[in-house]
């Protein structure tokens, strides 16, 4: 698996998996379970979730994933903006690190900004580090001016990623604030590749341009999506799937090599932003 440096200089795989909504149907624990599982054998070790999904429930269908096998994963986790204070970070990591069954978190998150003053949680996030709760950490949902103000407190200089949404649809990002956590070497992690609602997903995925470029390469506009978010530099990309198929066919996209006409034809369907536009979010 292709992996980014993060700033500690640890490495962090590329493509992962995302665990929005999983946990919340007591029938399926078992099956994402497994999913999660499939994804690690096929080299998707980044397992990305938060104490928000399903109240832990999530972090939980995590856990079962990791058991006898966490020493081969990656696991993010992030924290709730009202649970973000000193020790209030401590408490929510110390829930999460319980529902996961393990004693550290490679990377975690503040989920998006809160009434916590920024200051406090970064000091939260160091304590933790120098504790060996975690090895890294990092913010969610930042635009560029929060990244500055971040980046110009005490800890800010360790902060390892910024997890936002971005897709082909939704390419705000590539404006200002890739090009600025490029140069600061802080990989940007894309959420909802793929988009989110069904509605959404049709939408974007319906694209007769999008399907014109997977037809030339035998695969699914999906995965051409995907492939349009892996080709870039400092992009670590995290969709969700549970069907088999789904994350296999996720794990596939990371092999496809798109082509200057292929990317013409994506641009042509899918403007490229032109000025700086505010963060979406989810």
């Amino acid at each position: 698996m292709k992996t980014l440096l993060l700033p500690s200089g640890r490495s962090i795989p590329v493509l992962g998996q995302g665990t929005w909504a999983m946990g919340e149907n007591p029938a399926r624990k078992r099956q994402e379970a497994d999913a999660l599982r499939l994804g690690m054998d096929l080299g998707m070790t980044l397992i990305d979730t938060a104490e928000m999904y399903g109240e832990g429930a999530a972090e939980e269908v995590v856990g079962a994933a990791l058991a006898g096998r966490r020493a081969q994963a990656f696991v993010v986790s992030k924290v709730y903006p009202h649970n973000a204070d000193r020790r209030g970070v401590q408490a929510a990591c110390e829930r999460s690190l319980a529902r996961l069954g393990t004693d550290h978190l490679d990377l975690y998150l503040l989920h998006w900004r809160g009434a916590v003053p920024l200051a406090e949680t970064l000091e939260g996030f160091a304590a933790l580090k120098l504790a060996g709760k975690i090895l890294d950490y990092g913010v969610s949902n930042f635009d560029l001016a929060d990244m500055r103000e971040a980046a110009g407190l005490p800890g800010g200089a360790a902060i390892a990623a910024n997890q936002v949404l971005y897709n082909l649809a939704r390419r705000g990002p590539a404006w200002d604030l890739l090009p600025w956590c490029r140069a600061h070497g802080v990989p940007l992690m894309a959420y909802s590749p793929l988009e989110s609602s069904a509605a959404e997903q049709a939408s974007m995925l319906g694209a007769p341009a999008l399907h014109a470029v997977a037809a030339r390469h035998q695969a699914s506009a999906a995965q051409i999506a995907l492939a349009w978010l892996l080709r870039q530099d400092g992009v670590v990309v995290i969709p969700k799937a549970v069907q088999p198929a789904h994350v296999r066919a996720n794990r596939a996209a990371l092999d496809i090599v798109l082509d200057a006409q292929d990317l013409a034809d994506l641009d042509a369907a899918f403007a490229p932003p032109r000025r700086a536009t505010p963060l979406d979010m989810r």
